[in-house]
């Protein structure tokens, strides 16, 4: 897929037109069009990846990973030992207690199951916070 194709599927995504993206980065009017017949100078085409919080990668073909912050595979799997964990301590523990009071053992199997489904919530959020604030600059494009 191209690069003005990609970034027509990013603008569809967010209904947004080539000109208001052109206007929000600053590069002339047209000029997104043109980068099918001609090279981009890669300062626009970071100045568009910003736009969209996309990788310079994704939008040039490199990879179909939008961000260097997306979760991999890897990631998947740390975050699943670490809500095993937690949930473990939380059984062995008789310190957790919920806000209404009542310990692990007491919830009932659907509060329990949303009680999970924030925790792994937060650990997501927490992996991808990390790694958009950790990831060192060589990477990230």
């Amino acid at each position: 897929m191209s690069l003005v194709n990609k970034i027509k599927l990013l603008c569809d995504e967010k209904k947004v037109t080539f000109a208001e993206v052109e206007r929000s980065v600053g590069i002339s009017n047209g000029q997104i069009r043109r980068w099918d017949n001609s090279s981009p100078k890669i300062e626009n085409v970071k100045k568009v990846a910003d736009y969209f919080d996309v990788s310079v990668d994704y939008l040039l073909g490199r990879t179909e990973k939008k961000r260097y912050y997306d979760l991999t595979e890897k990631d998947e799997q740390s975050i699943q030992k670490e809500l095993e964990r937690m949930i473990n301590n939380m059984d062995n523990e008789s310190g957790f207690a919920a806000f209404d009071g009542s310990t692990i053992d007491e919830l009932d199997e659907e509060d329990r199951e949303m009680l999970i489904a924030s925790l792994e919530t937060s650990l997501r959020i927490a992996k991808r916070i990390a790694k958009k604030k950790f990831t060192p600059y060589k990477y990230r494009d």
